[in-house]
């Protein structure tokens, strides 16, 4: 029982169990790393992104997907608290500024049609408006996928291997796509990560629209095994 329900769905305590996540990290996924590869910057990069580096070129994480963390994702994508998503993004715009300076804009990682029509809305669009930088809807999801989880990290890439493209809108709005993305710094935003196969499938569809960078903020990781 909140103690004042009309501040907002969750309770200061709640907010103040949020696990930042602390380093290290990967650099360019933003994955948990043992501590002894700080020794080097080298050692900065995962096994993941060393054997099979991603499209996107560096990534920042804002919090461990755990405890009270996951219950207001869970508030938020399933109960449609979409209050909770400008509190939510005040963390991500914390956590990013490595990755939201200099950028040209963020794009949400999208829903596949029929699941933002279930929802209501794109969770990774609501959190996008509060990070200061101008949001732009660039990819579609076209093709509807299995749910990730429970799926091994191979079988992820494949499932979501050619599940994205640029958005009609802007292909019918007779733009140039190499033209109007040439140069641009583009940070993709997600909810929650965890081998980042998404992500990736993402980024190398605006790498070839021809987007110099792709950067990843995403609000949560979920802890790979023996990440700690």
């Amino acid at each position: 029982m909140l103690d004042r329900p009309l501040d907002g769905a969750v309770c200061p305590a709640c907010w103040a169990r949020v696990r930042p996540a602390g380093p290290p990290a990967c650099y360019v996924c933003g994955q948990a790393l043992p501590s002894w590869r700080t020794i080097s910057l080298a050692a900065e990069c995962c096994a993941a992104c060393r054997r099979r580096p991603p499209a996107f070129d560096r990534g920042v994480v804002a919090c461990d997907y755990e405890g009270e963390l996951r219950a207001i994702i869970h508030a938020l994508k399933y109960d449609g608290r979409r209050s909770l998503a400008q509190p939510l993004s005040r963390l991500l715009r914390q956590a990013g500024q490595p990755v939201l300076d200099g950028a040209d804009a963020a794009v949400p990682v999208p829903l596949h049609p029929w699941k933002r029509l279930q929802r209501g809305f794109n969770q990774s669009a609501d959190l996008a408006r509060g990070l200061g930088v101008p949001v732009r809807p660039l990819l579609f999801r076209f093709r509807a996928t299995r749910a990730q989880a429970g799926l091994t990290p191979g079988q992820r890439r494949r499932n979501v291997a050619g599940a994205f493209v640029l958005h009609p809108w802007f292909v019918r709005a007779g733009r140039g796509a190499s033209k109007d993305l040439s140069g641009r710094i583009l940070v993709l935003v997600d909810d929650v990560m965890t081998t980042g196969a998404t992500l990736d499938a993402c980024a190398r569809v605006l790498k070839r629209a021809g987007a110099r960078e792709v950067r990843t903020l995403t609000l949560a990781r979920a802890l790979l095994p023996g990440s700690r």
